[in-house]
C-alpha cells in the first residue's frame, strides 16, 4: 500500500526526550504503531549527520523513517531495507549556491569575529559551517555582518540561529541558501507526490521556523518548546493569515503531557485525524 500521509519531524527535543522536560512513557510506543501503518511514512528532520542519526534511532530506539533529512537540510537520505542511500541529486542541486567555496573557505572569512566559535569537525559538512555562539548574542546584527562578507563573493547562503536550551548556547549554522529544512521537505513533498494537505511538520526550535512560518505546512510545535519559539512562529503565521497551519501542543490528549513524540502525536491526530486509532491510545 502506498503511504497517504506523511510525518515530518525533528528530532532532538522533539521527538528525542532530550530536553529537561518529563516525557510521556506511553508516547513513542505510540510513535511506533503510528509509524508501523502502511499508510504513514515517517521522515525525520534534523541537524544531526547521518551517524547520529543513526546513533538517535538505536540509542533511543526510535521507528526507522522512510526518509531522513540531516545537516540541517544539505543532505537527504532514503532509507530502504535498513540500508541509507544519500540522494545524489540534492547535493547537485544545492552546490551551485556555494559557487564552488568549501565550509573550510567562508570559515576563513570570520575567523576575527569574536562572537563565532567553530563547533567541532564533526558537526561540520561538505554544506553545512556550525559556529557556537552566546545565548545573548545580536542574533540578526551578527547575521548582517556575515552576509556583508560574503556578498561581493557571490556566495549564496541561508543563516540559521538557534539556542540550545540544555547546554546553553546559541547555535549558528551557515547553509546554501536553497537548503534549509524548509527546500530539503518541499524536494520530498515533490519527490514523493505528497500534497501539504496529507502532511504534518513537527518541530521545537530556531531551526524548524522556516518550515513553520512558511504558511505551507501543517506544522505543529511540542509544548516543550521555547516560549520565544512560540511567540515568534505564531507572530509570523498571524501575519500570514495562516494560524490554523500552526498546532502548540497542550498536553491535554490521551493523559500524554504535549512533550517531545507526546507532542508530536498530538498535532498529528489535531491535522489528520483519522489518524488516531493507528497510535493505540484510546
Amino acid at each position: 500500500m502506498r503511504p497517504v500521509y506523511t510525518l515530518f519531524s525533528d528530532l532532538d527535543r522533539t521527538i528525542l526526550p532530550n530536553g529537561v522536560q518529563p516525557e510521556s512513557q506511553q508516547a513513542r510506543p505510540a510513535l511506533h504503531a503510528l509509524a508501523a501503518r502502511p499508510e504513514m511514512m515517517l521522515v525525520y528532520v534534523s541537524g544531526r549527520d547521518k551517524r547520529l542519526l543513526m546513533q538517535a534511532i538505536n540509542e533511543y530506539s526510535l521507528p526507522l523513517p522512510q526518509f531522513a533529512v540531516g545537516d540541517v537540510g544539505t543532505t537527504i537520505y532514503e532509507i530502504r531495507d535498513g540500508n541509507w542511500h544519500s540522494v545524489l541529486a540534492w547535493q547537485e542541486m544545492i552546490a551551485p549556491d556555494w559557487n564552488g567555496a568549501s565550509n573550510n573557505d567562508i570559515a576563513a572569512l570570520f575567523r576575527d569575529v569574536d562572537e563565532l566559535r567553530l563547533q567541532a569537525p564533526e558537526q561540520q559538512s561538505t554544506f553545512k559551517l556550525s559556529y557556537y555562539t552566546g545565548v545573548d548574542v545580536d542574533s540578526k546584527a551578527l547575521i548582517h555582518e556575515m552576509q556583508t562578507r560574503l556578498k561581493p563573493l557571490g556566495l549564496r547562503c541561508s543563516y540559521i540561529w538557534s539556542v540550545d536550551e540544555v547546554a546553553h548556547v546559541g547555535l549558528l549554522d551557515v547553509l546554501p541558501a536553497s537548503a534549509t529544512k524548509l527546500h530539503a521537505v518541499e524536494y520530498l513533498m515533490e519527490y514523493t507526490q505528497f500534497g501539504v494537505h496529507h502532511c504534518v511538520f513537527a518541530g521545537d526550535s530556531g531551526n524548524d521556523l522556516p518550515v513553520m512560518t512558511s504558511g505551507r505546512l501543517q506544522s505543529v510545535l511540542v509544548k516543550n518548546a521555547h516560549t520565544d519559539v512560540i511567540a515568534e512562529a505564531r507572530q509570523a503565521m498571524s501575519k500570514l493569515n495562516a494560524s490554523d497551519r500552526l498546532y502548540v501542543a497542550r498536553g491535554d490528549f490521551y493523559g500524554l503531557n504535549g512533550n517531545y513524540s507526546a507532542g508530536v502525536l498530538e498535532g498529528v491526530a489535531h491535522y489528520l485525524p483519522d489518524t488516531l486509532h493507528w497510535m493505540s491510545l484510546a
